[in-house]
């Protein structure tokens, strides 16, 4: 018997590359009972909500899920399904490592960076009140009889609660990480300069946590701004970065552009108990179909199922494919291509197929 995932293709381009992950894991030889559910545009069609209680009872029942991108409509429509399953799974921990791969596109060399992401509070709790709405007014106005600064009756408001619990949570899971494997510092992000008491507690629970892993781990702290620069033109100096769930949406993307794009960036969300791995790109709808899009990202996705789930010899296999597909350069998708018009081009699904043969 295999190991049971719950798959999760998406929209857009995740049919497709979730087919080339799905390809290149069972070219390993790992057996895998995929238990398949639609979400995002497909599930709304379907069931008139982008996630289904059915989804989630799948995911709580494997332990283990892996997904491709999922739209997320800009300003209006469903709220992320990515920030869903995060919240109802607990799953707290988004963790993206940044690697550099020979072959990609980039200025910068041999980066390696472990970014920890908390992924159930900040700005992303999605505790928002539409302007003009009575909430919005009920909780303006009760601001504004608290606080000298006021807001404006225009406005709509988000609220940013970071709390104690969830702060030292990542904060831990980040060092024991670092302890685990042979990681020497963490730096945690922040803007505690401005945001005195959200921000603030962030960094003093990060600090109380660090004490703890005194002499195992260095650790320091560093806003966020100043975070952005030091990373493009110091990017040596960082070995793991901890940050509350906005920055680290932003800083992450920023740290795929340091290896070559967000075709190459993977990523995964633990909680205690369930994992869910994921490519940090979007749908790219405009793409869908075409057999186009690089499918590297999911793959390494499945690099990181794969280690969760026991299986390390396959795991390294197919990182080592992967690595030695993008070290030749030549069956690989346009945007890896030195000209993006290189008729020599592969596809999606033949770019797998090159994966596979490197096993």
């Amino acid at each position: 018997m295999g190991h049971k995932v719950t798959l999760l293709p998406g929209d857009g381009i995740g049919p497709e590359v979730t087919a080339a992950m799905r390809m290149c894991v069972e070219a390993t030889g790992v057996k895998i009972d995929w238990d398949v559910q639609e979400v995002g545009e497909k599930s709304m069609a379907k069931h008139g909500k982008p996630l289904t209680d059915e989804v989630l009872e799948s995911i709580r029942r494997n332990k283990t899920a892996i997904k491709g991108p999922i739209t997320t409509p800009i300003g209006k429509g469903f709220r992320s399904v990515n920030v869903q399953l995060r919240q109802s799974l607990d799953l707290y921990a988004c963790v993206r490592p940044c690697l550099y791969y020979e072959g990609t596109k980039t200025p910068i060399k041999n980066v390696n960076l472990v970014i920890f992401r908390e992924n159930t509070e900040d700005l992303y709790a999605g505790i928002e009140f539409e302007k003009g709405t009575a909430e919005c007014t009920e909780l303006r106005e009760k601001i504004n009889s608290m606080s000298a600064k006021k807001i404006r009756e225009d406005s709509a408001i988000s609220i940013k609660p970071i709390s104690v619990t969830a702060s030292k949570r990542i904060v831990r899971a980040a060092f024991e990480y670092a302890v685990k494997n042979g990681r020497k510092k963490i730096t945690a992000v922040h803007k505690a300069n401005i945001m005195k008491f959200s921000d603030g507690l962030f960094l003093k629970s990060a600090q109380e946590v660090a004490q703890e892993y005194a002499g195992r781990v260095e650790f320091n702290d560093c806003i966020v701004d100043n975070m952005c620069m030091q990373l493009v033109q110091y990017t040596h100096m960082y070995d793991m970065l901890v940050l509350p769930n906005l920055y680290g949406d932003i800083v992450s993307d920023l740290c795929a552009g340091l290896i070559g794009g967000l075709g190459i960036a993977s990523g995964a969300n633990y909680g205690d108990s369930i994992a869910l791995f994921e490519p940090v790109h979007g749908s790219a709808p405009k793409y869908a179909g075409q057999n186009k899009v690089n499918p590297t990202a999911t793959i390494l996705s499945s690099v990181l199922m794969l280690e969760h789930l026991g299986e390390s010899d396959a795991a390294k296999r197919l990182e080592g494919a992967v690595r030695l597909v993008l070290r030749e350069g030549k069956e690989v998708t346009y945007d890896l291509k030195s000209n993006r018009e290189d008729a020599s081009a592969f596809g999606t699904k033949e770019m797998a197929q090159a994966i596979c043969r490197k096993l």
